[in-house]
């Protein structure tokens, strides 16, 4: 089956090899799992020989470190274009939909299986959340408190983990969460219920229960 094109539009024979190849595994191993996938069935994927493989990336263990190092600068590296204060656009989140559909679900997999490359991927996110609390609520958010660890680690979970449950989220919406076609749907999701859960938690009733569930945890003994 031809590998779907992370590349916008452009067609899989418009990629170099090494880039074809890299993108057959992201969706082999996403599909299979790393230990399943096997070099054939990546160069079948890619169209190419088991040989071009080899001489490209060596073994599948370094073609997996390929992938992870890809995924991580695809995911991350759009994160920080926007905490750094880029020009956050339509045209900026096509360029970024586009080039993310294969690294998501190639993510999705690899948290679910814990490999170290998630693991590390998403203490990075973590860290990213804790400066982007730290920066914009300087007087909230002290770097290195228990209080800004606690919120950014959660934070970066509630936002992968649409992404570890995105089978879930396909079913109940009928339709496939992380085609091309449809990836925005959970960004604007989440703005929309960030946008809406702030204006009810600073109401009252909101209020009063993010003061009851602080006020239960600060009575909790810390080893409960």
């Amino acid at each position: 089956m031809p590998i779907p094109s992370s590349a916008g539009d452009r067609p899989p024979e418009d990629l170099t090899a090494r880039a074809r190849i890299r993108d057959a595994a992201l969706d082999q191993f996403a599909a299979r799992g790393v230990k399943a996938a096997t070099l054939k069935d990546i160069a079948d994927a890619a169209g190419v020989s088991v040989g071009l493989v080899q001489h490209h990336f060596g073994s599948k263990d370094a073609l997996r470190e390929a992938c992870d190092m890809h995924v991580r600068d695809t995911v991350l590296g759009a994160a920080g274009q926007v905490q750094d204060g880029a020009d956050v656009n339509a045209e900026f989140m096509k360029g970024m939909y586009d080039a993310s559909e294969l690294s998501v679900r190639y993510l999705a997999r690899a948290l679910v299986e814990g490999s170290p490359a998630a693991a590390a991927l998403f203490d990075e996110g973590a860290e990213a959340a804790e400066r982007f609390f730290a920066e914009t609520w300087p007087d909230e958010f002290s770097p290195g408190e228990a209080k800004v660890r606690e919120r950014a680690v959660v934070m970066a979970a509630m936002h992968l983990g649409t992404i570890v449950l995105h089978e879930h989220l396909s079913r109940r919406l009928g339709i496939d969460v992380l085609q091309r076609a449809n990836s925005s749907l959970i960004g604007a999701a989440l703005a929309d219920v960030y946008a809406h859960m702030g204006k009810w938690i600073a109401a009252e009733q909101g209020d009063q229960l993010r003061q009851a569930v602080t006020d239960f945890h600060l009575k909790e003994p810390p080893d409960a």
